[in-house]
């Protein structure tokens, strides 16, 4: 079995246990998180390719982190994970991309992901569920970060943080690669059933 279909199935259980904990058929998940039931069908067969924005949208509306639908089972007290080791959960055009690095454990678990953005390349995020704070370090290059439409320009050395219950979106700016680090802190309470 190659790495993909072990993705694919894990992502297919974990989908459906959480569905079944929070009580929803496929056709109300799929109403709240705006994911055809077909989709959602395939998804939990472990079949298709779900993007990342359906990722995101299936983790908020069920009230669980990206990483708690991705991840197998537990590992040791001390995990070191490579970012080639990580395969991008979303990619741009121009080469960009977002790795989820890992998900921290706990009571309100904290997803740390590595970006890195190309000049021009923009990722519109959807508004997450009330309570996530994310937090963007820019470690080389720049970026625009755009939050419920206002621009802040990041540059590298700097550190911006913002309520992710609004649409916002990364811009690659100036010449250069923008490399950068995210963190995404989820509420305490249901999201933390990694």
């Amino acid at each position: 079995m190659t790495e993909t279909e072990v993705a694919l199935r894990t992502l297919a259980h974990n989908v459906r246990s959480a569905r079944t904990r929070a009580g929803l058929s496929l056709d109300e998940l799929g109403r709240r998180a705006k994911v055809s039931k077909g989709a959602l069908v395939g998804l939990e067969k472990a079949q298709g390719n779900p993007n990342f924005a359906t990722l995101v949208r299936l983790a908020d509306t069920l009230g669980v982190s990206v990483s708690a639908l991705m991840d197998g089972p537990p590992e040791g007290r001390v995990r070191v994970v490579s970012a080639d080791a990580v395969m991008p959960l979303w990619a741009g055009e121009r080469g960009s991309e977002a790795r989820l690095m890992l998900t921290t454990s706990g009571s309100a678990p904290v997803e740390v992901w590595r970006w890195r953005l190309e000049p021009g390349e923009t990722y519109p995020s959807h508004p997450h569920q009330a309570g996530v704070v994310e937090t963007v370090s820019v470690t080389t290059g720049r970026m625009v970060l755009v939050v419920d439409g206002t621009e802040h320009p990041v540059e590298a050395g700097q550190t911006a943080t913002y309520d992710g219950d609004v649409p916002h979106t990364y811009v690659g700016a100036g010449d250069e690669t923008c490399h950068l680090i995210m963190t995404v802190h989820l509420p305490p309470g249901p999201a933390s059933t990694t």
